[in-house]
């Protein structure tokens, strides 16, 4: 618990918090407003498929809440049971989301193939950078000292492909959004003051991804400080 931690980094977590607060929060409140035209999130996750032309991309329930997510590995868009067979708001909203997904794999749209890309170097870099860098600094005053920079070097790349993957991943969430609100305005499937409630609901959804983000660059920014004052 640094200083570099206190300032940079505490506050972008508390800003998750937040952000996952807002989420929840205004994900239960649409998902109790029912659309007007009654569709299911089912419906509407198809009706954005079939408008693209997508036909091998199959839309099936999962378990949870919030656990709504395109897997394209295996062609699945599998919507949460709040989302499934619901007519909010809340629903139509995810639902359509997540569809744009689907679209933007179907049209190899560039910053999605690049987070795919970079899927392994994120998950190796998250759990390993953070820890082979601070590896780094610690051998610096020992017998080993005249690797350290070495060692820094390679968490720091390590670590730099997963902020990377967490900065591509904003256009790709935003991108979705906007794919899904323009299908569901030229469908005439929600009124405008429909969309502008889903707006709110994909809104409070992306603060999560720019906080998730913010908190990558944070972190990554303090490595590079605290290895600054060590030299």
């Amino acid at each position: 618990m640094d200083f570099y931690y206190l300032i940079l980094v505490v506050p972008t977590l508390l800003l998750s918090l937040w952000a996952q607060f807002m989420v929840k929060s205004t994900f239960n409140k649409f998902s109790k407003v029912p659309c007007s035209r009654r569709i299911t999130g089912t419906d509407a996750a198809n009706l954005l498929l079939r408008s693209s032309n997508i036909k091998d991309v199959h839309v099936e329930a999962v378990s949870g809440s919030l656990t709504d997510h395109y897997s394209p590995g295996d062609k699945k868009l599998r919507l949460s049971e709040p989302v499934y067979g619901s007519t909010s708001i809340a629903a139509v909203g995810v639902a359509a989301h997540e569809a744009g997904h689907a679209i933007q794999h179907a049209t190899r749209w560039g910053p999605l193939v690049m987070r795919s890309t970079l899927v392994p170097v994120a998950n190796l870099g998250s759990k390993l950078g953070p820890i082979i860098a601070i590896a780094g600094l610690g051998i610096s005053g020992t017998s080993f000292g005249a690797f350290s920079q070495i060692i820094f070097n390679i968490g720091l790349i390590l670590f730099s492909g997963a902020v990377l993957f967490y900065v591509i991943t904003l256009p790709v969430e935003f991108n979705a959004s906007s794919r899904a609100i323009a299908v569901l305005r030229s469908n005439n499937v929600l009124d405008e003051s429909e969309l502008k409630n889903v707006k709110k609901v994909l809104t409070a959804a992306a603060l999560t991804y720019v906080a998730s983000a913010l908190t990558a660059i944070a972190s990554l920014l303090r490595l590079i400080l605290i290895a600054r004052n060590r030299r």
